[in-house]
């Protein structure tokens, strides 16, 4: 069975199917060995042996207009398209109330004795469907739901099937001119702020300050590879029903071809990790209830001779047959309450949510 991704950009009118045709796709145990390297990514949140980065070879390549589904079915055999694999030995623990209680105070004691300065806490459930519903059919669901968001579904024999729905670029550009973003803070939209962009909502203090974090951060890490880069903002954008502080980084790089050397600076940000990123990541893998896999890592079509689109894997769901698992997190500081982290991850789940439980479009 080969690998293949289909993505569609945020407001774009198409998506491009990507077919790798022969082989497994190349595995990598470091963002710098993507130096050079053409194809769509698929990077875990911890990269190993067992959840290596996934590099799938565009041997073809397909556009796929708005609405033309009949398309993509002939290039997908039927297998192909309803992602046959078998169900993965993978444990996925129960997710709960009571365990994310334990996460947070475990997580939260680290930020009130100094050691950390913002920490995220990520959490897995299970949904399931009466019957399986084609990954096809889920991506187009999506892109439907979330015009302004990076939609993308992946599928290889490593992976499994993932359907991602994301508003973070991690990375973004062609030839010398490049852009990534800091995301962070979120709120959810309600009764007439539906109808805008959330232009009228009003920012707590936690939310500007995880969001400072996240921004100079990001300039750090763009100092070691450039002098000219410019930020701006910060601005509310809109994601489905929440919204969350964005700030633009654009800059210039002298050589495309060593993108995976700042693909490692970059990765994991703040926003998906914390600060200091090392220990704060260390303690994630150490601590978490439920491993990420893919989830909060990266993912996108990585060409340094033409166009980059990589987008940090947030709001996604690993997809078996008619169970699926799905992701979310959000940044802890100190000031941090249990009961608000929680509404948050379940505003953010309701992403996928929605995608499943929507009749067949």
């Amino acid at each position: 069975m080969s690998a293949y991704a289909i993505y569609r950009l945020p407001h774009a009118d198409h998506a491009t199917l990507i077919q790798q045709t022969e082989g497994e796709p190349a595995e990598y145990l470091s963002c710098t060995e993507l130096n050079g390297k053409r194809g769509f990514v698929v990077a875990p949140f911890e990269i190993s042996a067992q959840q290596p980065i996934l590099l799938i070879r565009p041997d073809k390549i397909f556009l796929v207009e708005r609405g033309e589904r009949k398309e993509e079915r002939d290039i997908l055999s039927a297998e192909e398209s309803i992602a046959g694999y078998s169900p993965s030995s993978f444990h996925f623990p129960l997710s709960s109330k009571s365990t994310y209680a334990i996460d947070f105070a475990n997580y939260h004691a680290q930020l009130e004795s100094g050691l950390f300065r913002k920490i995220v806490l990520a959490r897995c459930v299970d949904e399931a469907s009466e019957e399986p519903i084609d990954p096809m059919e889920l991506f187009h669901r999506a892109c439907a739901l979330y015009p302004r968001m990076f939609i993308s579904l992946v599928s290889t024999s490593k992976s499994g099937v993932w359907l991602t729905a994301t508003p973070e670029i991690l990375l973004e550009g062609k030839d010398a001119d490049w852009r990534t973003i800091a995301l962070a803070g979120t709120m959810k939209l309600a009764g007439e702020q539906l109808i805008g962009e959330g232009e009228t909502v009003c920012w707590p203090t936690k939310d500007i300050q995880e969001q400072r974090i996240v921004t100079t951060y990001i300039a750090e890490c763009l100092e070691q590879f450039t002098g000219d880069f410019h930020e701006e903002g910060p601005r509310t954008v809109r994601a489905a029903n929440l919204v969350h502080l964005r700030s633009d980084f654009t800059f210039t790089l002298p050589d495309s071809q060593h993108l995976g050397d700042l693909l490692h600076t970059l990765h994991p940000t703040p926003a998906v990790c914390g600060l200091p990123k090392r220990e704060t990541f260390n303690f994630i893998i150490q601590n978490e209830h439920t491993p990420r896999r893919y989830y909060s890592g990266f993912m996108g079509m990585l060409d340094p001779e033409d166009e980059t689109h990589l987008y940090v894997s947030l709001r996604c769901m690993n997809i078996e047959g008619s169970h699926y698992h799905l992701y979310a997190g959000g940044g802890l500081l100190k000031d941090s309450t249990e009961e608000q982290e929680w509404q948050e991850t379940e505003a953010k789940l309701e992403t996928m949510r929605r995608c499943i439980a929507i009749k067949k479009m």
